[in-house]
């Protein structure tokens, strides 16, 4: 069959069909809002149909207001759909649906004027009544859960990034110490202190690397004896003592300084005026290798004691006797073997003595030097004791060579002794020795002065709060009236310290003497008792009491005497 071809058109004839089908599609346009009237749509329409068939008009223009300022209520009918699926409440729209009208269709995929690409796909939102059905029917199936009070749920999607999930508080996590956090704690004033078991000694005072203590006892007493002499009469006196210690806290060394004065006035009675001054030292040296050194100063001053057998008859006052000390010592320890040397300097000055009719009598040929050297050995036969054997050798120079009744009394002292050492502690601690003296005089006139010799400085303490201390001491005494030579006093005191309470506070001491006249059969016996408390009212102050008695007996005219006294008064310490 031929083929037709196709007439070839004019320019005018190409756009008509194109013109007729625009006109034909604004005709439909037109023509469709007056067919859908007439045709009638199911159910009424109100004034909120009526406000939704115009958005863009109610958008634009703001509602309108009375005079009032209270937005007019639209008059205008509202559409009411009667079946199911016409329009949704305008309160349950679908957000976000990009196309709302009723008509919206999807594009025309045989468009011939398309430019080829994939056409957009509309999705035409589900009917309200469909949604609001689903609802119902999906909370009617799903069990209904209790409602839990301020609990909050929150479950975060495994694809969704962490970084963005809130974290937990700390104090949710499960090392949760907050109630422990929480306690109370007791406040750090209110712990207790430890317990003072001495709360009444003295505190003392810091000075640099010394800890000074300090006491003063200040009273009356009252004596039969004033000067403790044959034929001595009664006084009452005002007494004052002051006692002074330092002690070093040094963790190696060790160094102590001991002070008293002592102070007599007569208020009534038998005159009294005297004082005594004493001060002593010591420094103890660890030098290392077992060895040690020490070294020792002294000073005493008091008057000559009545009894004593130089003293001089029918005198005012007794001269004034002022004694300097000083000595050092080396020890050192071999094994079990324990060696030591000390050497010892003691210088003895006399004042004059008054006399009764105002005249004096000098006592400058009495003023002497004793230096001695005293060789130690001993072996540890256990940690706590150690027995020992020394030798002491000595010369004592007078300063003036002839004394006043033309005698030379300078002479050598020898001795040897053999004791034991005590090294336990709090306990026991100290040593006794017994052994032999001897003195001779460079006057072949004078008999030399000979006798047994003791020694002993112990300390024991039987049980917590009580302590006794046992002294004995050996003394070559001089004498003064021509031909005699002197003695040998031989003194021991027995002394306990009781801690009653902390506050109570009593001591005893018993003292025994024997003296030996050399050349002669005299001999004296001094006997000697004490009694006293302390009872602290606080830390610094308390009252002092205490009794005495001392007596003497010898076989000598004009030597016997007893004396007793009472002492009252206040003790304060720092």
């Amino acid at each position: 069959m031929p083929r037709v071809r196709p007439e070839k058109r004019s320019g005018s004839a190409r756009w008509a069909l194109p013109a007729m089908l625009c006109m034909s599609t604004a005709a439909m346009l037109c023509a469709l809002p007056a067919e859908a009237q007439d045709t009638g749509l199911r159910g009424s329409l109100s004034a909120a149909g009526a406000s939704d068939a115009a958005p863009a008009e109610s958008a634009a223009q703001p509602p309108a207001r009375d005079q009032s300022g209270d937005a007019k209520q639209d008059l205008q009918p509202q559409y009411d759909p009667t079946s199911t699926g016409a329009i949704a409440p305008l309160e349950q729209t679908v957000p976000n649906v990009t196309d709302q009208n009723l008509y919206s269709l999807p594009a025309n995929v045989d468009d011939a004027l398309s430019d080829g690409s994939p056409p957009t796909t509309t999705t035409r939102r589900p009917s309200a009544t469909r949604l609001l059905t689903q609802a119902r029917a999906s909370a009617e199936t799903q069990p209904q859960q209790p409602v839990r009070e301020n609990l909050r749920v929150e479950t975060v999607d495994e694809d969704i990034n962490t970084s963005a999930v809130r974290a937990p508080t700390i104090d949710t996590t499960e090392n949760d110490d907050s109630e422990q956090r929480a306690q109370r704690v007791q406040a750090i004033e209110s712990r207790r202190r430890p317990r003072d078991d001495r709360p009444f000694d003295p505190l003392g005072i810091r000075v640099g690397s010394f800890v000074l203590r300090s006491s003063l006892d200040q009273g009356l007493t009252a004596t039969s004896n004033a000067d403790v002499s044959y034929g001595g009469s009664s006084a009452v006196l005002s007494e004052t003592t002051l006692r002074l210690n330092a002690a070093s806290d040094w963790s190696r060394h060790a160094a102590v300084v001991n002070a008293y004065g002592n102070l007599r006035r007569t208020l009534s009675g038998e005159q009294v005026k005297d004082s005594q001054i004493g001060v002593d030292g010591r420094l103890d040296l660890d030098l290392g290798d077992e060895m040690r050194a020490f070294g020792a100063l002294g000073y005493l001053r008091r008057p000559e004691s009545a009894s004593s057998p130089a003293a001089v008859v029918g005198t005012l006052s007794q001269p004034i006797r002022q004694t300097l000390t000083g000595g050092a010592g080396l020890e050192k320890a071999v094994g079990r073997a324990r060696f030591g040397i000390t050497g010892r300097l003691e210088h003895d000055m006399y004042g004059d003595a008054e006399l009764s009719d105002g005249g004096s009598i000098s006592q400058k040929d009495r003023d002497s030097t004793l230096a001695a050297l005293v060789l130690r050995g001993g072996y540890e036969i256990a940690p706590a004791l150690t027995p020992f054997v020394e030798a002491e050798i000595g010369r004592r120079f007078y300063d003036q060579k002839i004394d006043a009744s033309g005698y030379e009394r300078s002479s050598t002292l020898l001795g040897a002794r053999a004791g034991l050492a005590f090294d336990m502690g709090e306990k026991l601690s100290g040593e006794f020795s017994a052994g032999w003296l001897r003195e001779t005089f460079d006057d072949d006139r004078l008999t030399p002065i000979s006798g047994p010799a003791i020694a002993a400085a112990l300390a024991w303490s039987p049980e917590r709060g009580t302590t006794v201390n046992l002294t004995a001491t050996t003394t070559a005494e001089g004498a003064t009236a021509g031909g005699e030579s002197g003695s040998i006093l031989h003194a021991a005191q027995l002394s306990a310290v009781r801690e009653i309470r902390a506050d109570l506070t009593a001591n005893a001491a018993l003292g025994f003497g024997y003296r030996d006249y050399s050349g002669s059969n005299g001999y004296d016996r001094i006997f000697s008792a004490e009694l006293g408390a302390v009872w602290w009212m606080n830390r610094y102050a308390g009252l002092t009491g205490r009794l005495r008695h001392e007596q003497l007996r010898s076989n000598l005219p004009y030597r016997d005497y007893d004396a007793n006294s009472v002492f009252m008064g206040v003790t304060v310490q720092r």
